[in-house]
């Protein structure tokens, strides 16, 4: 087959932009981040002042905002890039993540941030995680994967993820941060978080990071090449 196009939607804190960053450098394909460039897109309209229930604001937010994705060339990961400045530290904070759900269901702002995301997997050989991939984004993606994980251990990973950059939340903030988020997401009008029917789901509740990984690899590949034998590997 070639090359696929890979969708992974889900719940905040199951773990889906670093099982996607690992799935795409195994395969050699283009990681999308879709969360980052909502955060990114949240990040201006804060820094800006401007209101996302203002029509006007909006569209002034639009006219200004460009976002792209360059590696650091000491660590060879990809950072996120507002308007030509690194922004990856400032996108992770609980300031953005606690208004970024209300920024990602205006229909506008995702118009825009989904026709740059299409354009960007136009080659395919790429693999994008988010909340509406599968059924908005990339509606035939070869592979589409939705993953899950119980509240708590969300809850845990994502202040573990905080942890390492030196930033202490409570355990019980994030839950209810999450908590919300899920409740938005799945509610929202435009674009809301669903399992579309032809997604695979993986709980990650109780799976290592290899083991999700190695998972949607196993899976690609049988898409990719359907008549090599991957089973031998994968177990």
């Amino acid at each position: 087959m070639g090359k696929i196009v890979i969708a992974i939607d889900g719940y905040s804190g199951c773990g889906k932009s670093s099982t996607a960053k690992a799935v795409a450098k195994e395969l050699g394909y283009t990681y999308i981040d879709s969360g980052a460039m909502y955060r990114a897109a949240t990040l201006h309209f804060l820094d800006n002042y401007l209101a996302p229930s203002n029509p006007q604001d909006v569209s002034k937010g639009l006219k200004s905002l460009e976002i792209e994705f360059h590696p650091n060339p000491d660590t060879g990961k990809q950072e996120t890039y507002l308007n030509g400045v690194n922004v990856e530290s400032k996108i992770r904070s609980m300031r953005v993540s606690e208004k970024v759900s209300e920024i990602a269901k205006i229909k506008e702002i995702r118009k825009e941030l989904v026709a740059q995301q299409q354009r960007l997997g136009k080659s395919k050989g790429v693999v994008m995680d988010g909340r509406d991939i599968g059924s908005v984004v990339f509606p035939d993606a070869e592979l589409k994967i939705f993953m899950t994980a119980d509240l708590e251990t969300r809850a845990y990973r994502r202040q573990q993820e905080m942890l390492e950059k030196g930033d202490m939340i409570d355990l019980d903030d994030i839950q209810q941060n999450l908590a919300e988020r899920d409740r938005i997401d799945s509610s929202r009008s435009e674009s809301p978080l669903i399992q579309v029917e032809d997604a695979i789901e993986i709980d990650t509740s109780n799976l290592s990071f290899v083991e999700q990984v190695a998972q949607i690899v196993y899976l690609a590949k049988q898409k990719i090449n359907p008549r090599e034998d991957y089973a031998s590997n994968h177990r």
